[in-house]
């Protein structure tokens, strides 16, 4: 579930005379209206500009195969815009300081899809994975890109709804069954000892196991 973070796949910056240029220019001879231009590193980018900055609609080209297609502010990604990565997943939504930022769908190479919040990159705030593989999706809340808080897996005839830990689910849940009823249970965390072909000081392991309880009629709770 990782997210190339286009930190790594940086827009060149430069003065308003940066490369070949081609378009409209203000009084003080500024990019400033439609233009086209060639980047010294090989990039391009056509759309607007104001004062010698990316301002408004604009499509960003990164020689290694990346694009931006989008709005901007004062040279950076701000507003809605689609970047596309180079390993071909594509992240459609909001940007904040050249950020994923607020609302965005991110689709992975896998098949996988994210719809939710995001904060720097990040996923955070209510969300839902899908799992193209499985068929299962996750619903519920995200902190550091990982699954914290309340929410819950459907599996399809059934889902788990509990508390989430970095990833794993922890405390009291329930599985609920399309059937009528729900299992009450809890999820204890252990720490499972490095395998034989890992180091020694290699960091254990923490897994989440389920401890079932009773089975009741579904709450509707």
């Amino acid at each position: 579930m990782s997210d190339i973070d286009d930190d790594e796949i940086g827009e060149e910056e430069g003065g308003p005379n940066l490369g070949e240029y081609e378009g409209e220019r203000n009084e003080k001879n500024e990019r400033h209206g439609q233009g086209k231009a060639r980047l010294p590193n090989g990039d391009t980018y056509e759309g607007l500009y104001q004062y010698g900055k990316r301002q408004g609609k604009g499509l960003y080209k990164f020689k290694n195969g990346a694009r931006y297609d989008g709005e901007y502010g004062e040279n950076k990604k701000q507003g809605q815009g689609t970047f596309i990565y180079p390993d071909g997943s594509k992240y459609e939504g909001a940007w904040i300081d050249d950020q994923r930022n607020g609302f965005g769908i991110y689709y992975y190479i896998n098949g996988d899809r994210y719809e939710g919040e995001w904060q720097n990159h990040l996923r955070q705030g209510r969300g839902t994975y899908f799992y193209s593989q499985t068929g299962t999706k996750y619903v519920g809340m995200w902190q550091n890109g990982r699954r914290n808080g309340t929410g819950e897996v459907i599996f399809g005839k059934f889902k788990l709804r509990c508390h989430w830990k970095d990833d794993l689910p922890v405390g009291q849940g329930k599985y609920i069954f399309d059937i009528g009823c729900e299992q009450h249970g809890e999820y204890l965390q252990k720490e499972k000892p490095p395998g034989e072909d890992e180091p020694e000081d290699a960091q254990p392991t923490i897994i989440s196991t389920w401890k079932a309880g009773k089975i009741t009629d579904i709450s509707h709770l």
